[in-house]
């Protein structure tokens, strides 16, 4: 569907095709555009227009299929697909419009009302021809790319991702990514971060049950309501994989991931943001 088209559907249909509101759409143009404009040397006039360049971008990332499906719907080449792809996301993330807050927040955030909650999501991969068990998740029994996600606890925001391969535990995860917390900040985790409260003090873990032994009624109600408290980022992580570049086997190479789920993660945000 181009963009004359989609300009016919209702708000509610072209979110539901695209993954974004008409607003962020039109300043994802806006952005575009101006470093169209800025260029000394535009050169080879494009095939299609930038509302189409944008528009095929998303619905790339939303339904994840083939250059070579989506070529043939916009009348390209793969080669052309591919790099109109790499092309717009090299604009949008360089533009700073969809930047994630960062690490460096985390530790601005030192107010004793702050609270964020930090989880792991993982995305499958084709079987790697090298190096397989780098990647071998044991969880899930498959190879996947690991995503650390921080979240704010009050409105959502995702504040800072983290990337690894499949067979890093989280905790590692979270000691290599870098990420600290001010000394106030409330942070919550699961249970694959046993441990960090050693790190920063002011962190909570669900309460594990010993083997051979059964949690109490005090233990099993502390772990429901710091669960109440953390499915906020689990809704964040349906958002972001509602586009399926992030939930679907992720074929193209893993270099690129990081750009491509920390520039959707910072349209999520703007979204929010939007909404608020």
């Amino acid at each position: 569907m181009k963009i004359e088209k989609a300009k016919q559907l209702t708000a509610k249909k072209f979110k539901r095709m695209t993954g974004v509101s008409r607003k962020t759409f039109e300043l994802m143009v806006d952005v575009v555009k101006a470093d169209a404009q800025n260029k000394k040397k535009p050169g080879r006039r494009p095939k299609l227009v930038i509302e189409d360049q944008v528009l095929m971008v998303i619905q790339y990332w939303r339904e994840y299929r083939t250059y070579y499906h989506i070529g043939l719907d916009w009348g390209l080449s793969e080669s052309a697909v591919c790099r109109t792809v790499s092309k717009i996301e090299n604009v949008l993330i360089s533009s700073r419009k969809f930047s994630l807050p960062g690490k460096k927040e985390l530790l601005k955030m030192s107010s004793q009302e702050d609270l964020v909650v930090i989880d792991v999501m993982e995305s499958p991969i084709e079987k790697p021809t090298r190096g397989q068990k780098k990647f071998f998740s044991g969880k899930q029994g498959e190879h996947t790319l690991k995503t650390q996600i921080v979240v704010s606890q009050k409105n959502g925001q995702v504040i800072c991702l983290g990337h690894g391969k499949g067979r890093i535990h989280d905790f590692r995860l979270f000691k290599t990514s870098g990420v600290r917390f001010g000394e106030l900040l409330k942070v919550i985790a699961d249970k694959g971060y046993q441990g960090i409260k050693k790190i920063h003090q002011l962190s909570e873990t669900p309460i594990k049950k010993l083997k051979g032994k059964k949690l109490t009624k005090e233990q099993k109600q502390s772990n429901r309501q710091l669960n109440r408290l953390r499915i906020v980022v689990e809704h964040v992580n349906r958002r972001l994989k509602i586009f399926n570049i992030l939930s679907n086997q992720y074929r193209n190479r893993h270099r690129r991931f990081g750009l491509r789920s920390n520039l959707i993660a910072g349209i999520y945000n703007h979204e929010l943001a939007f909404k608020a």
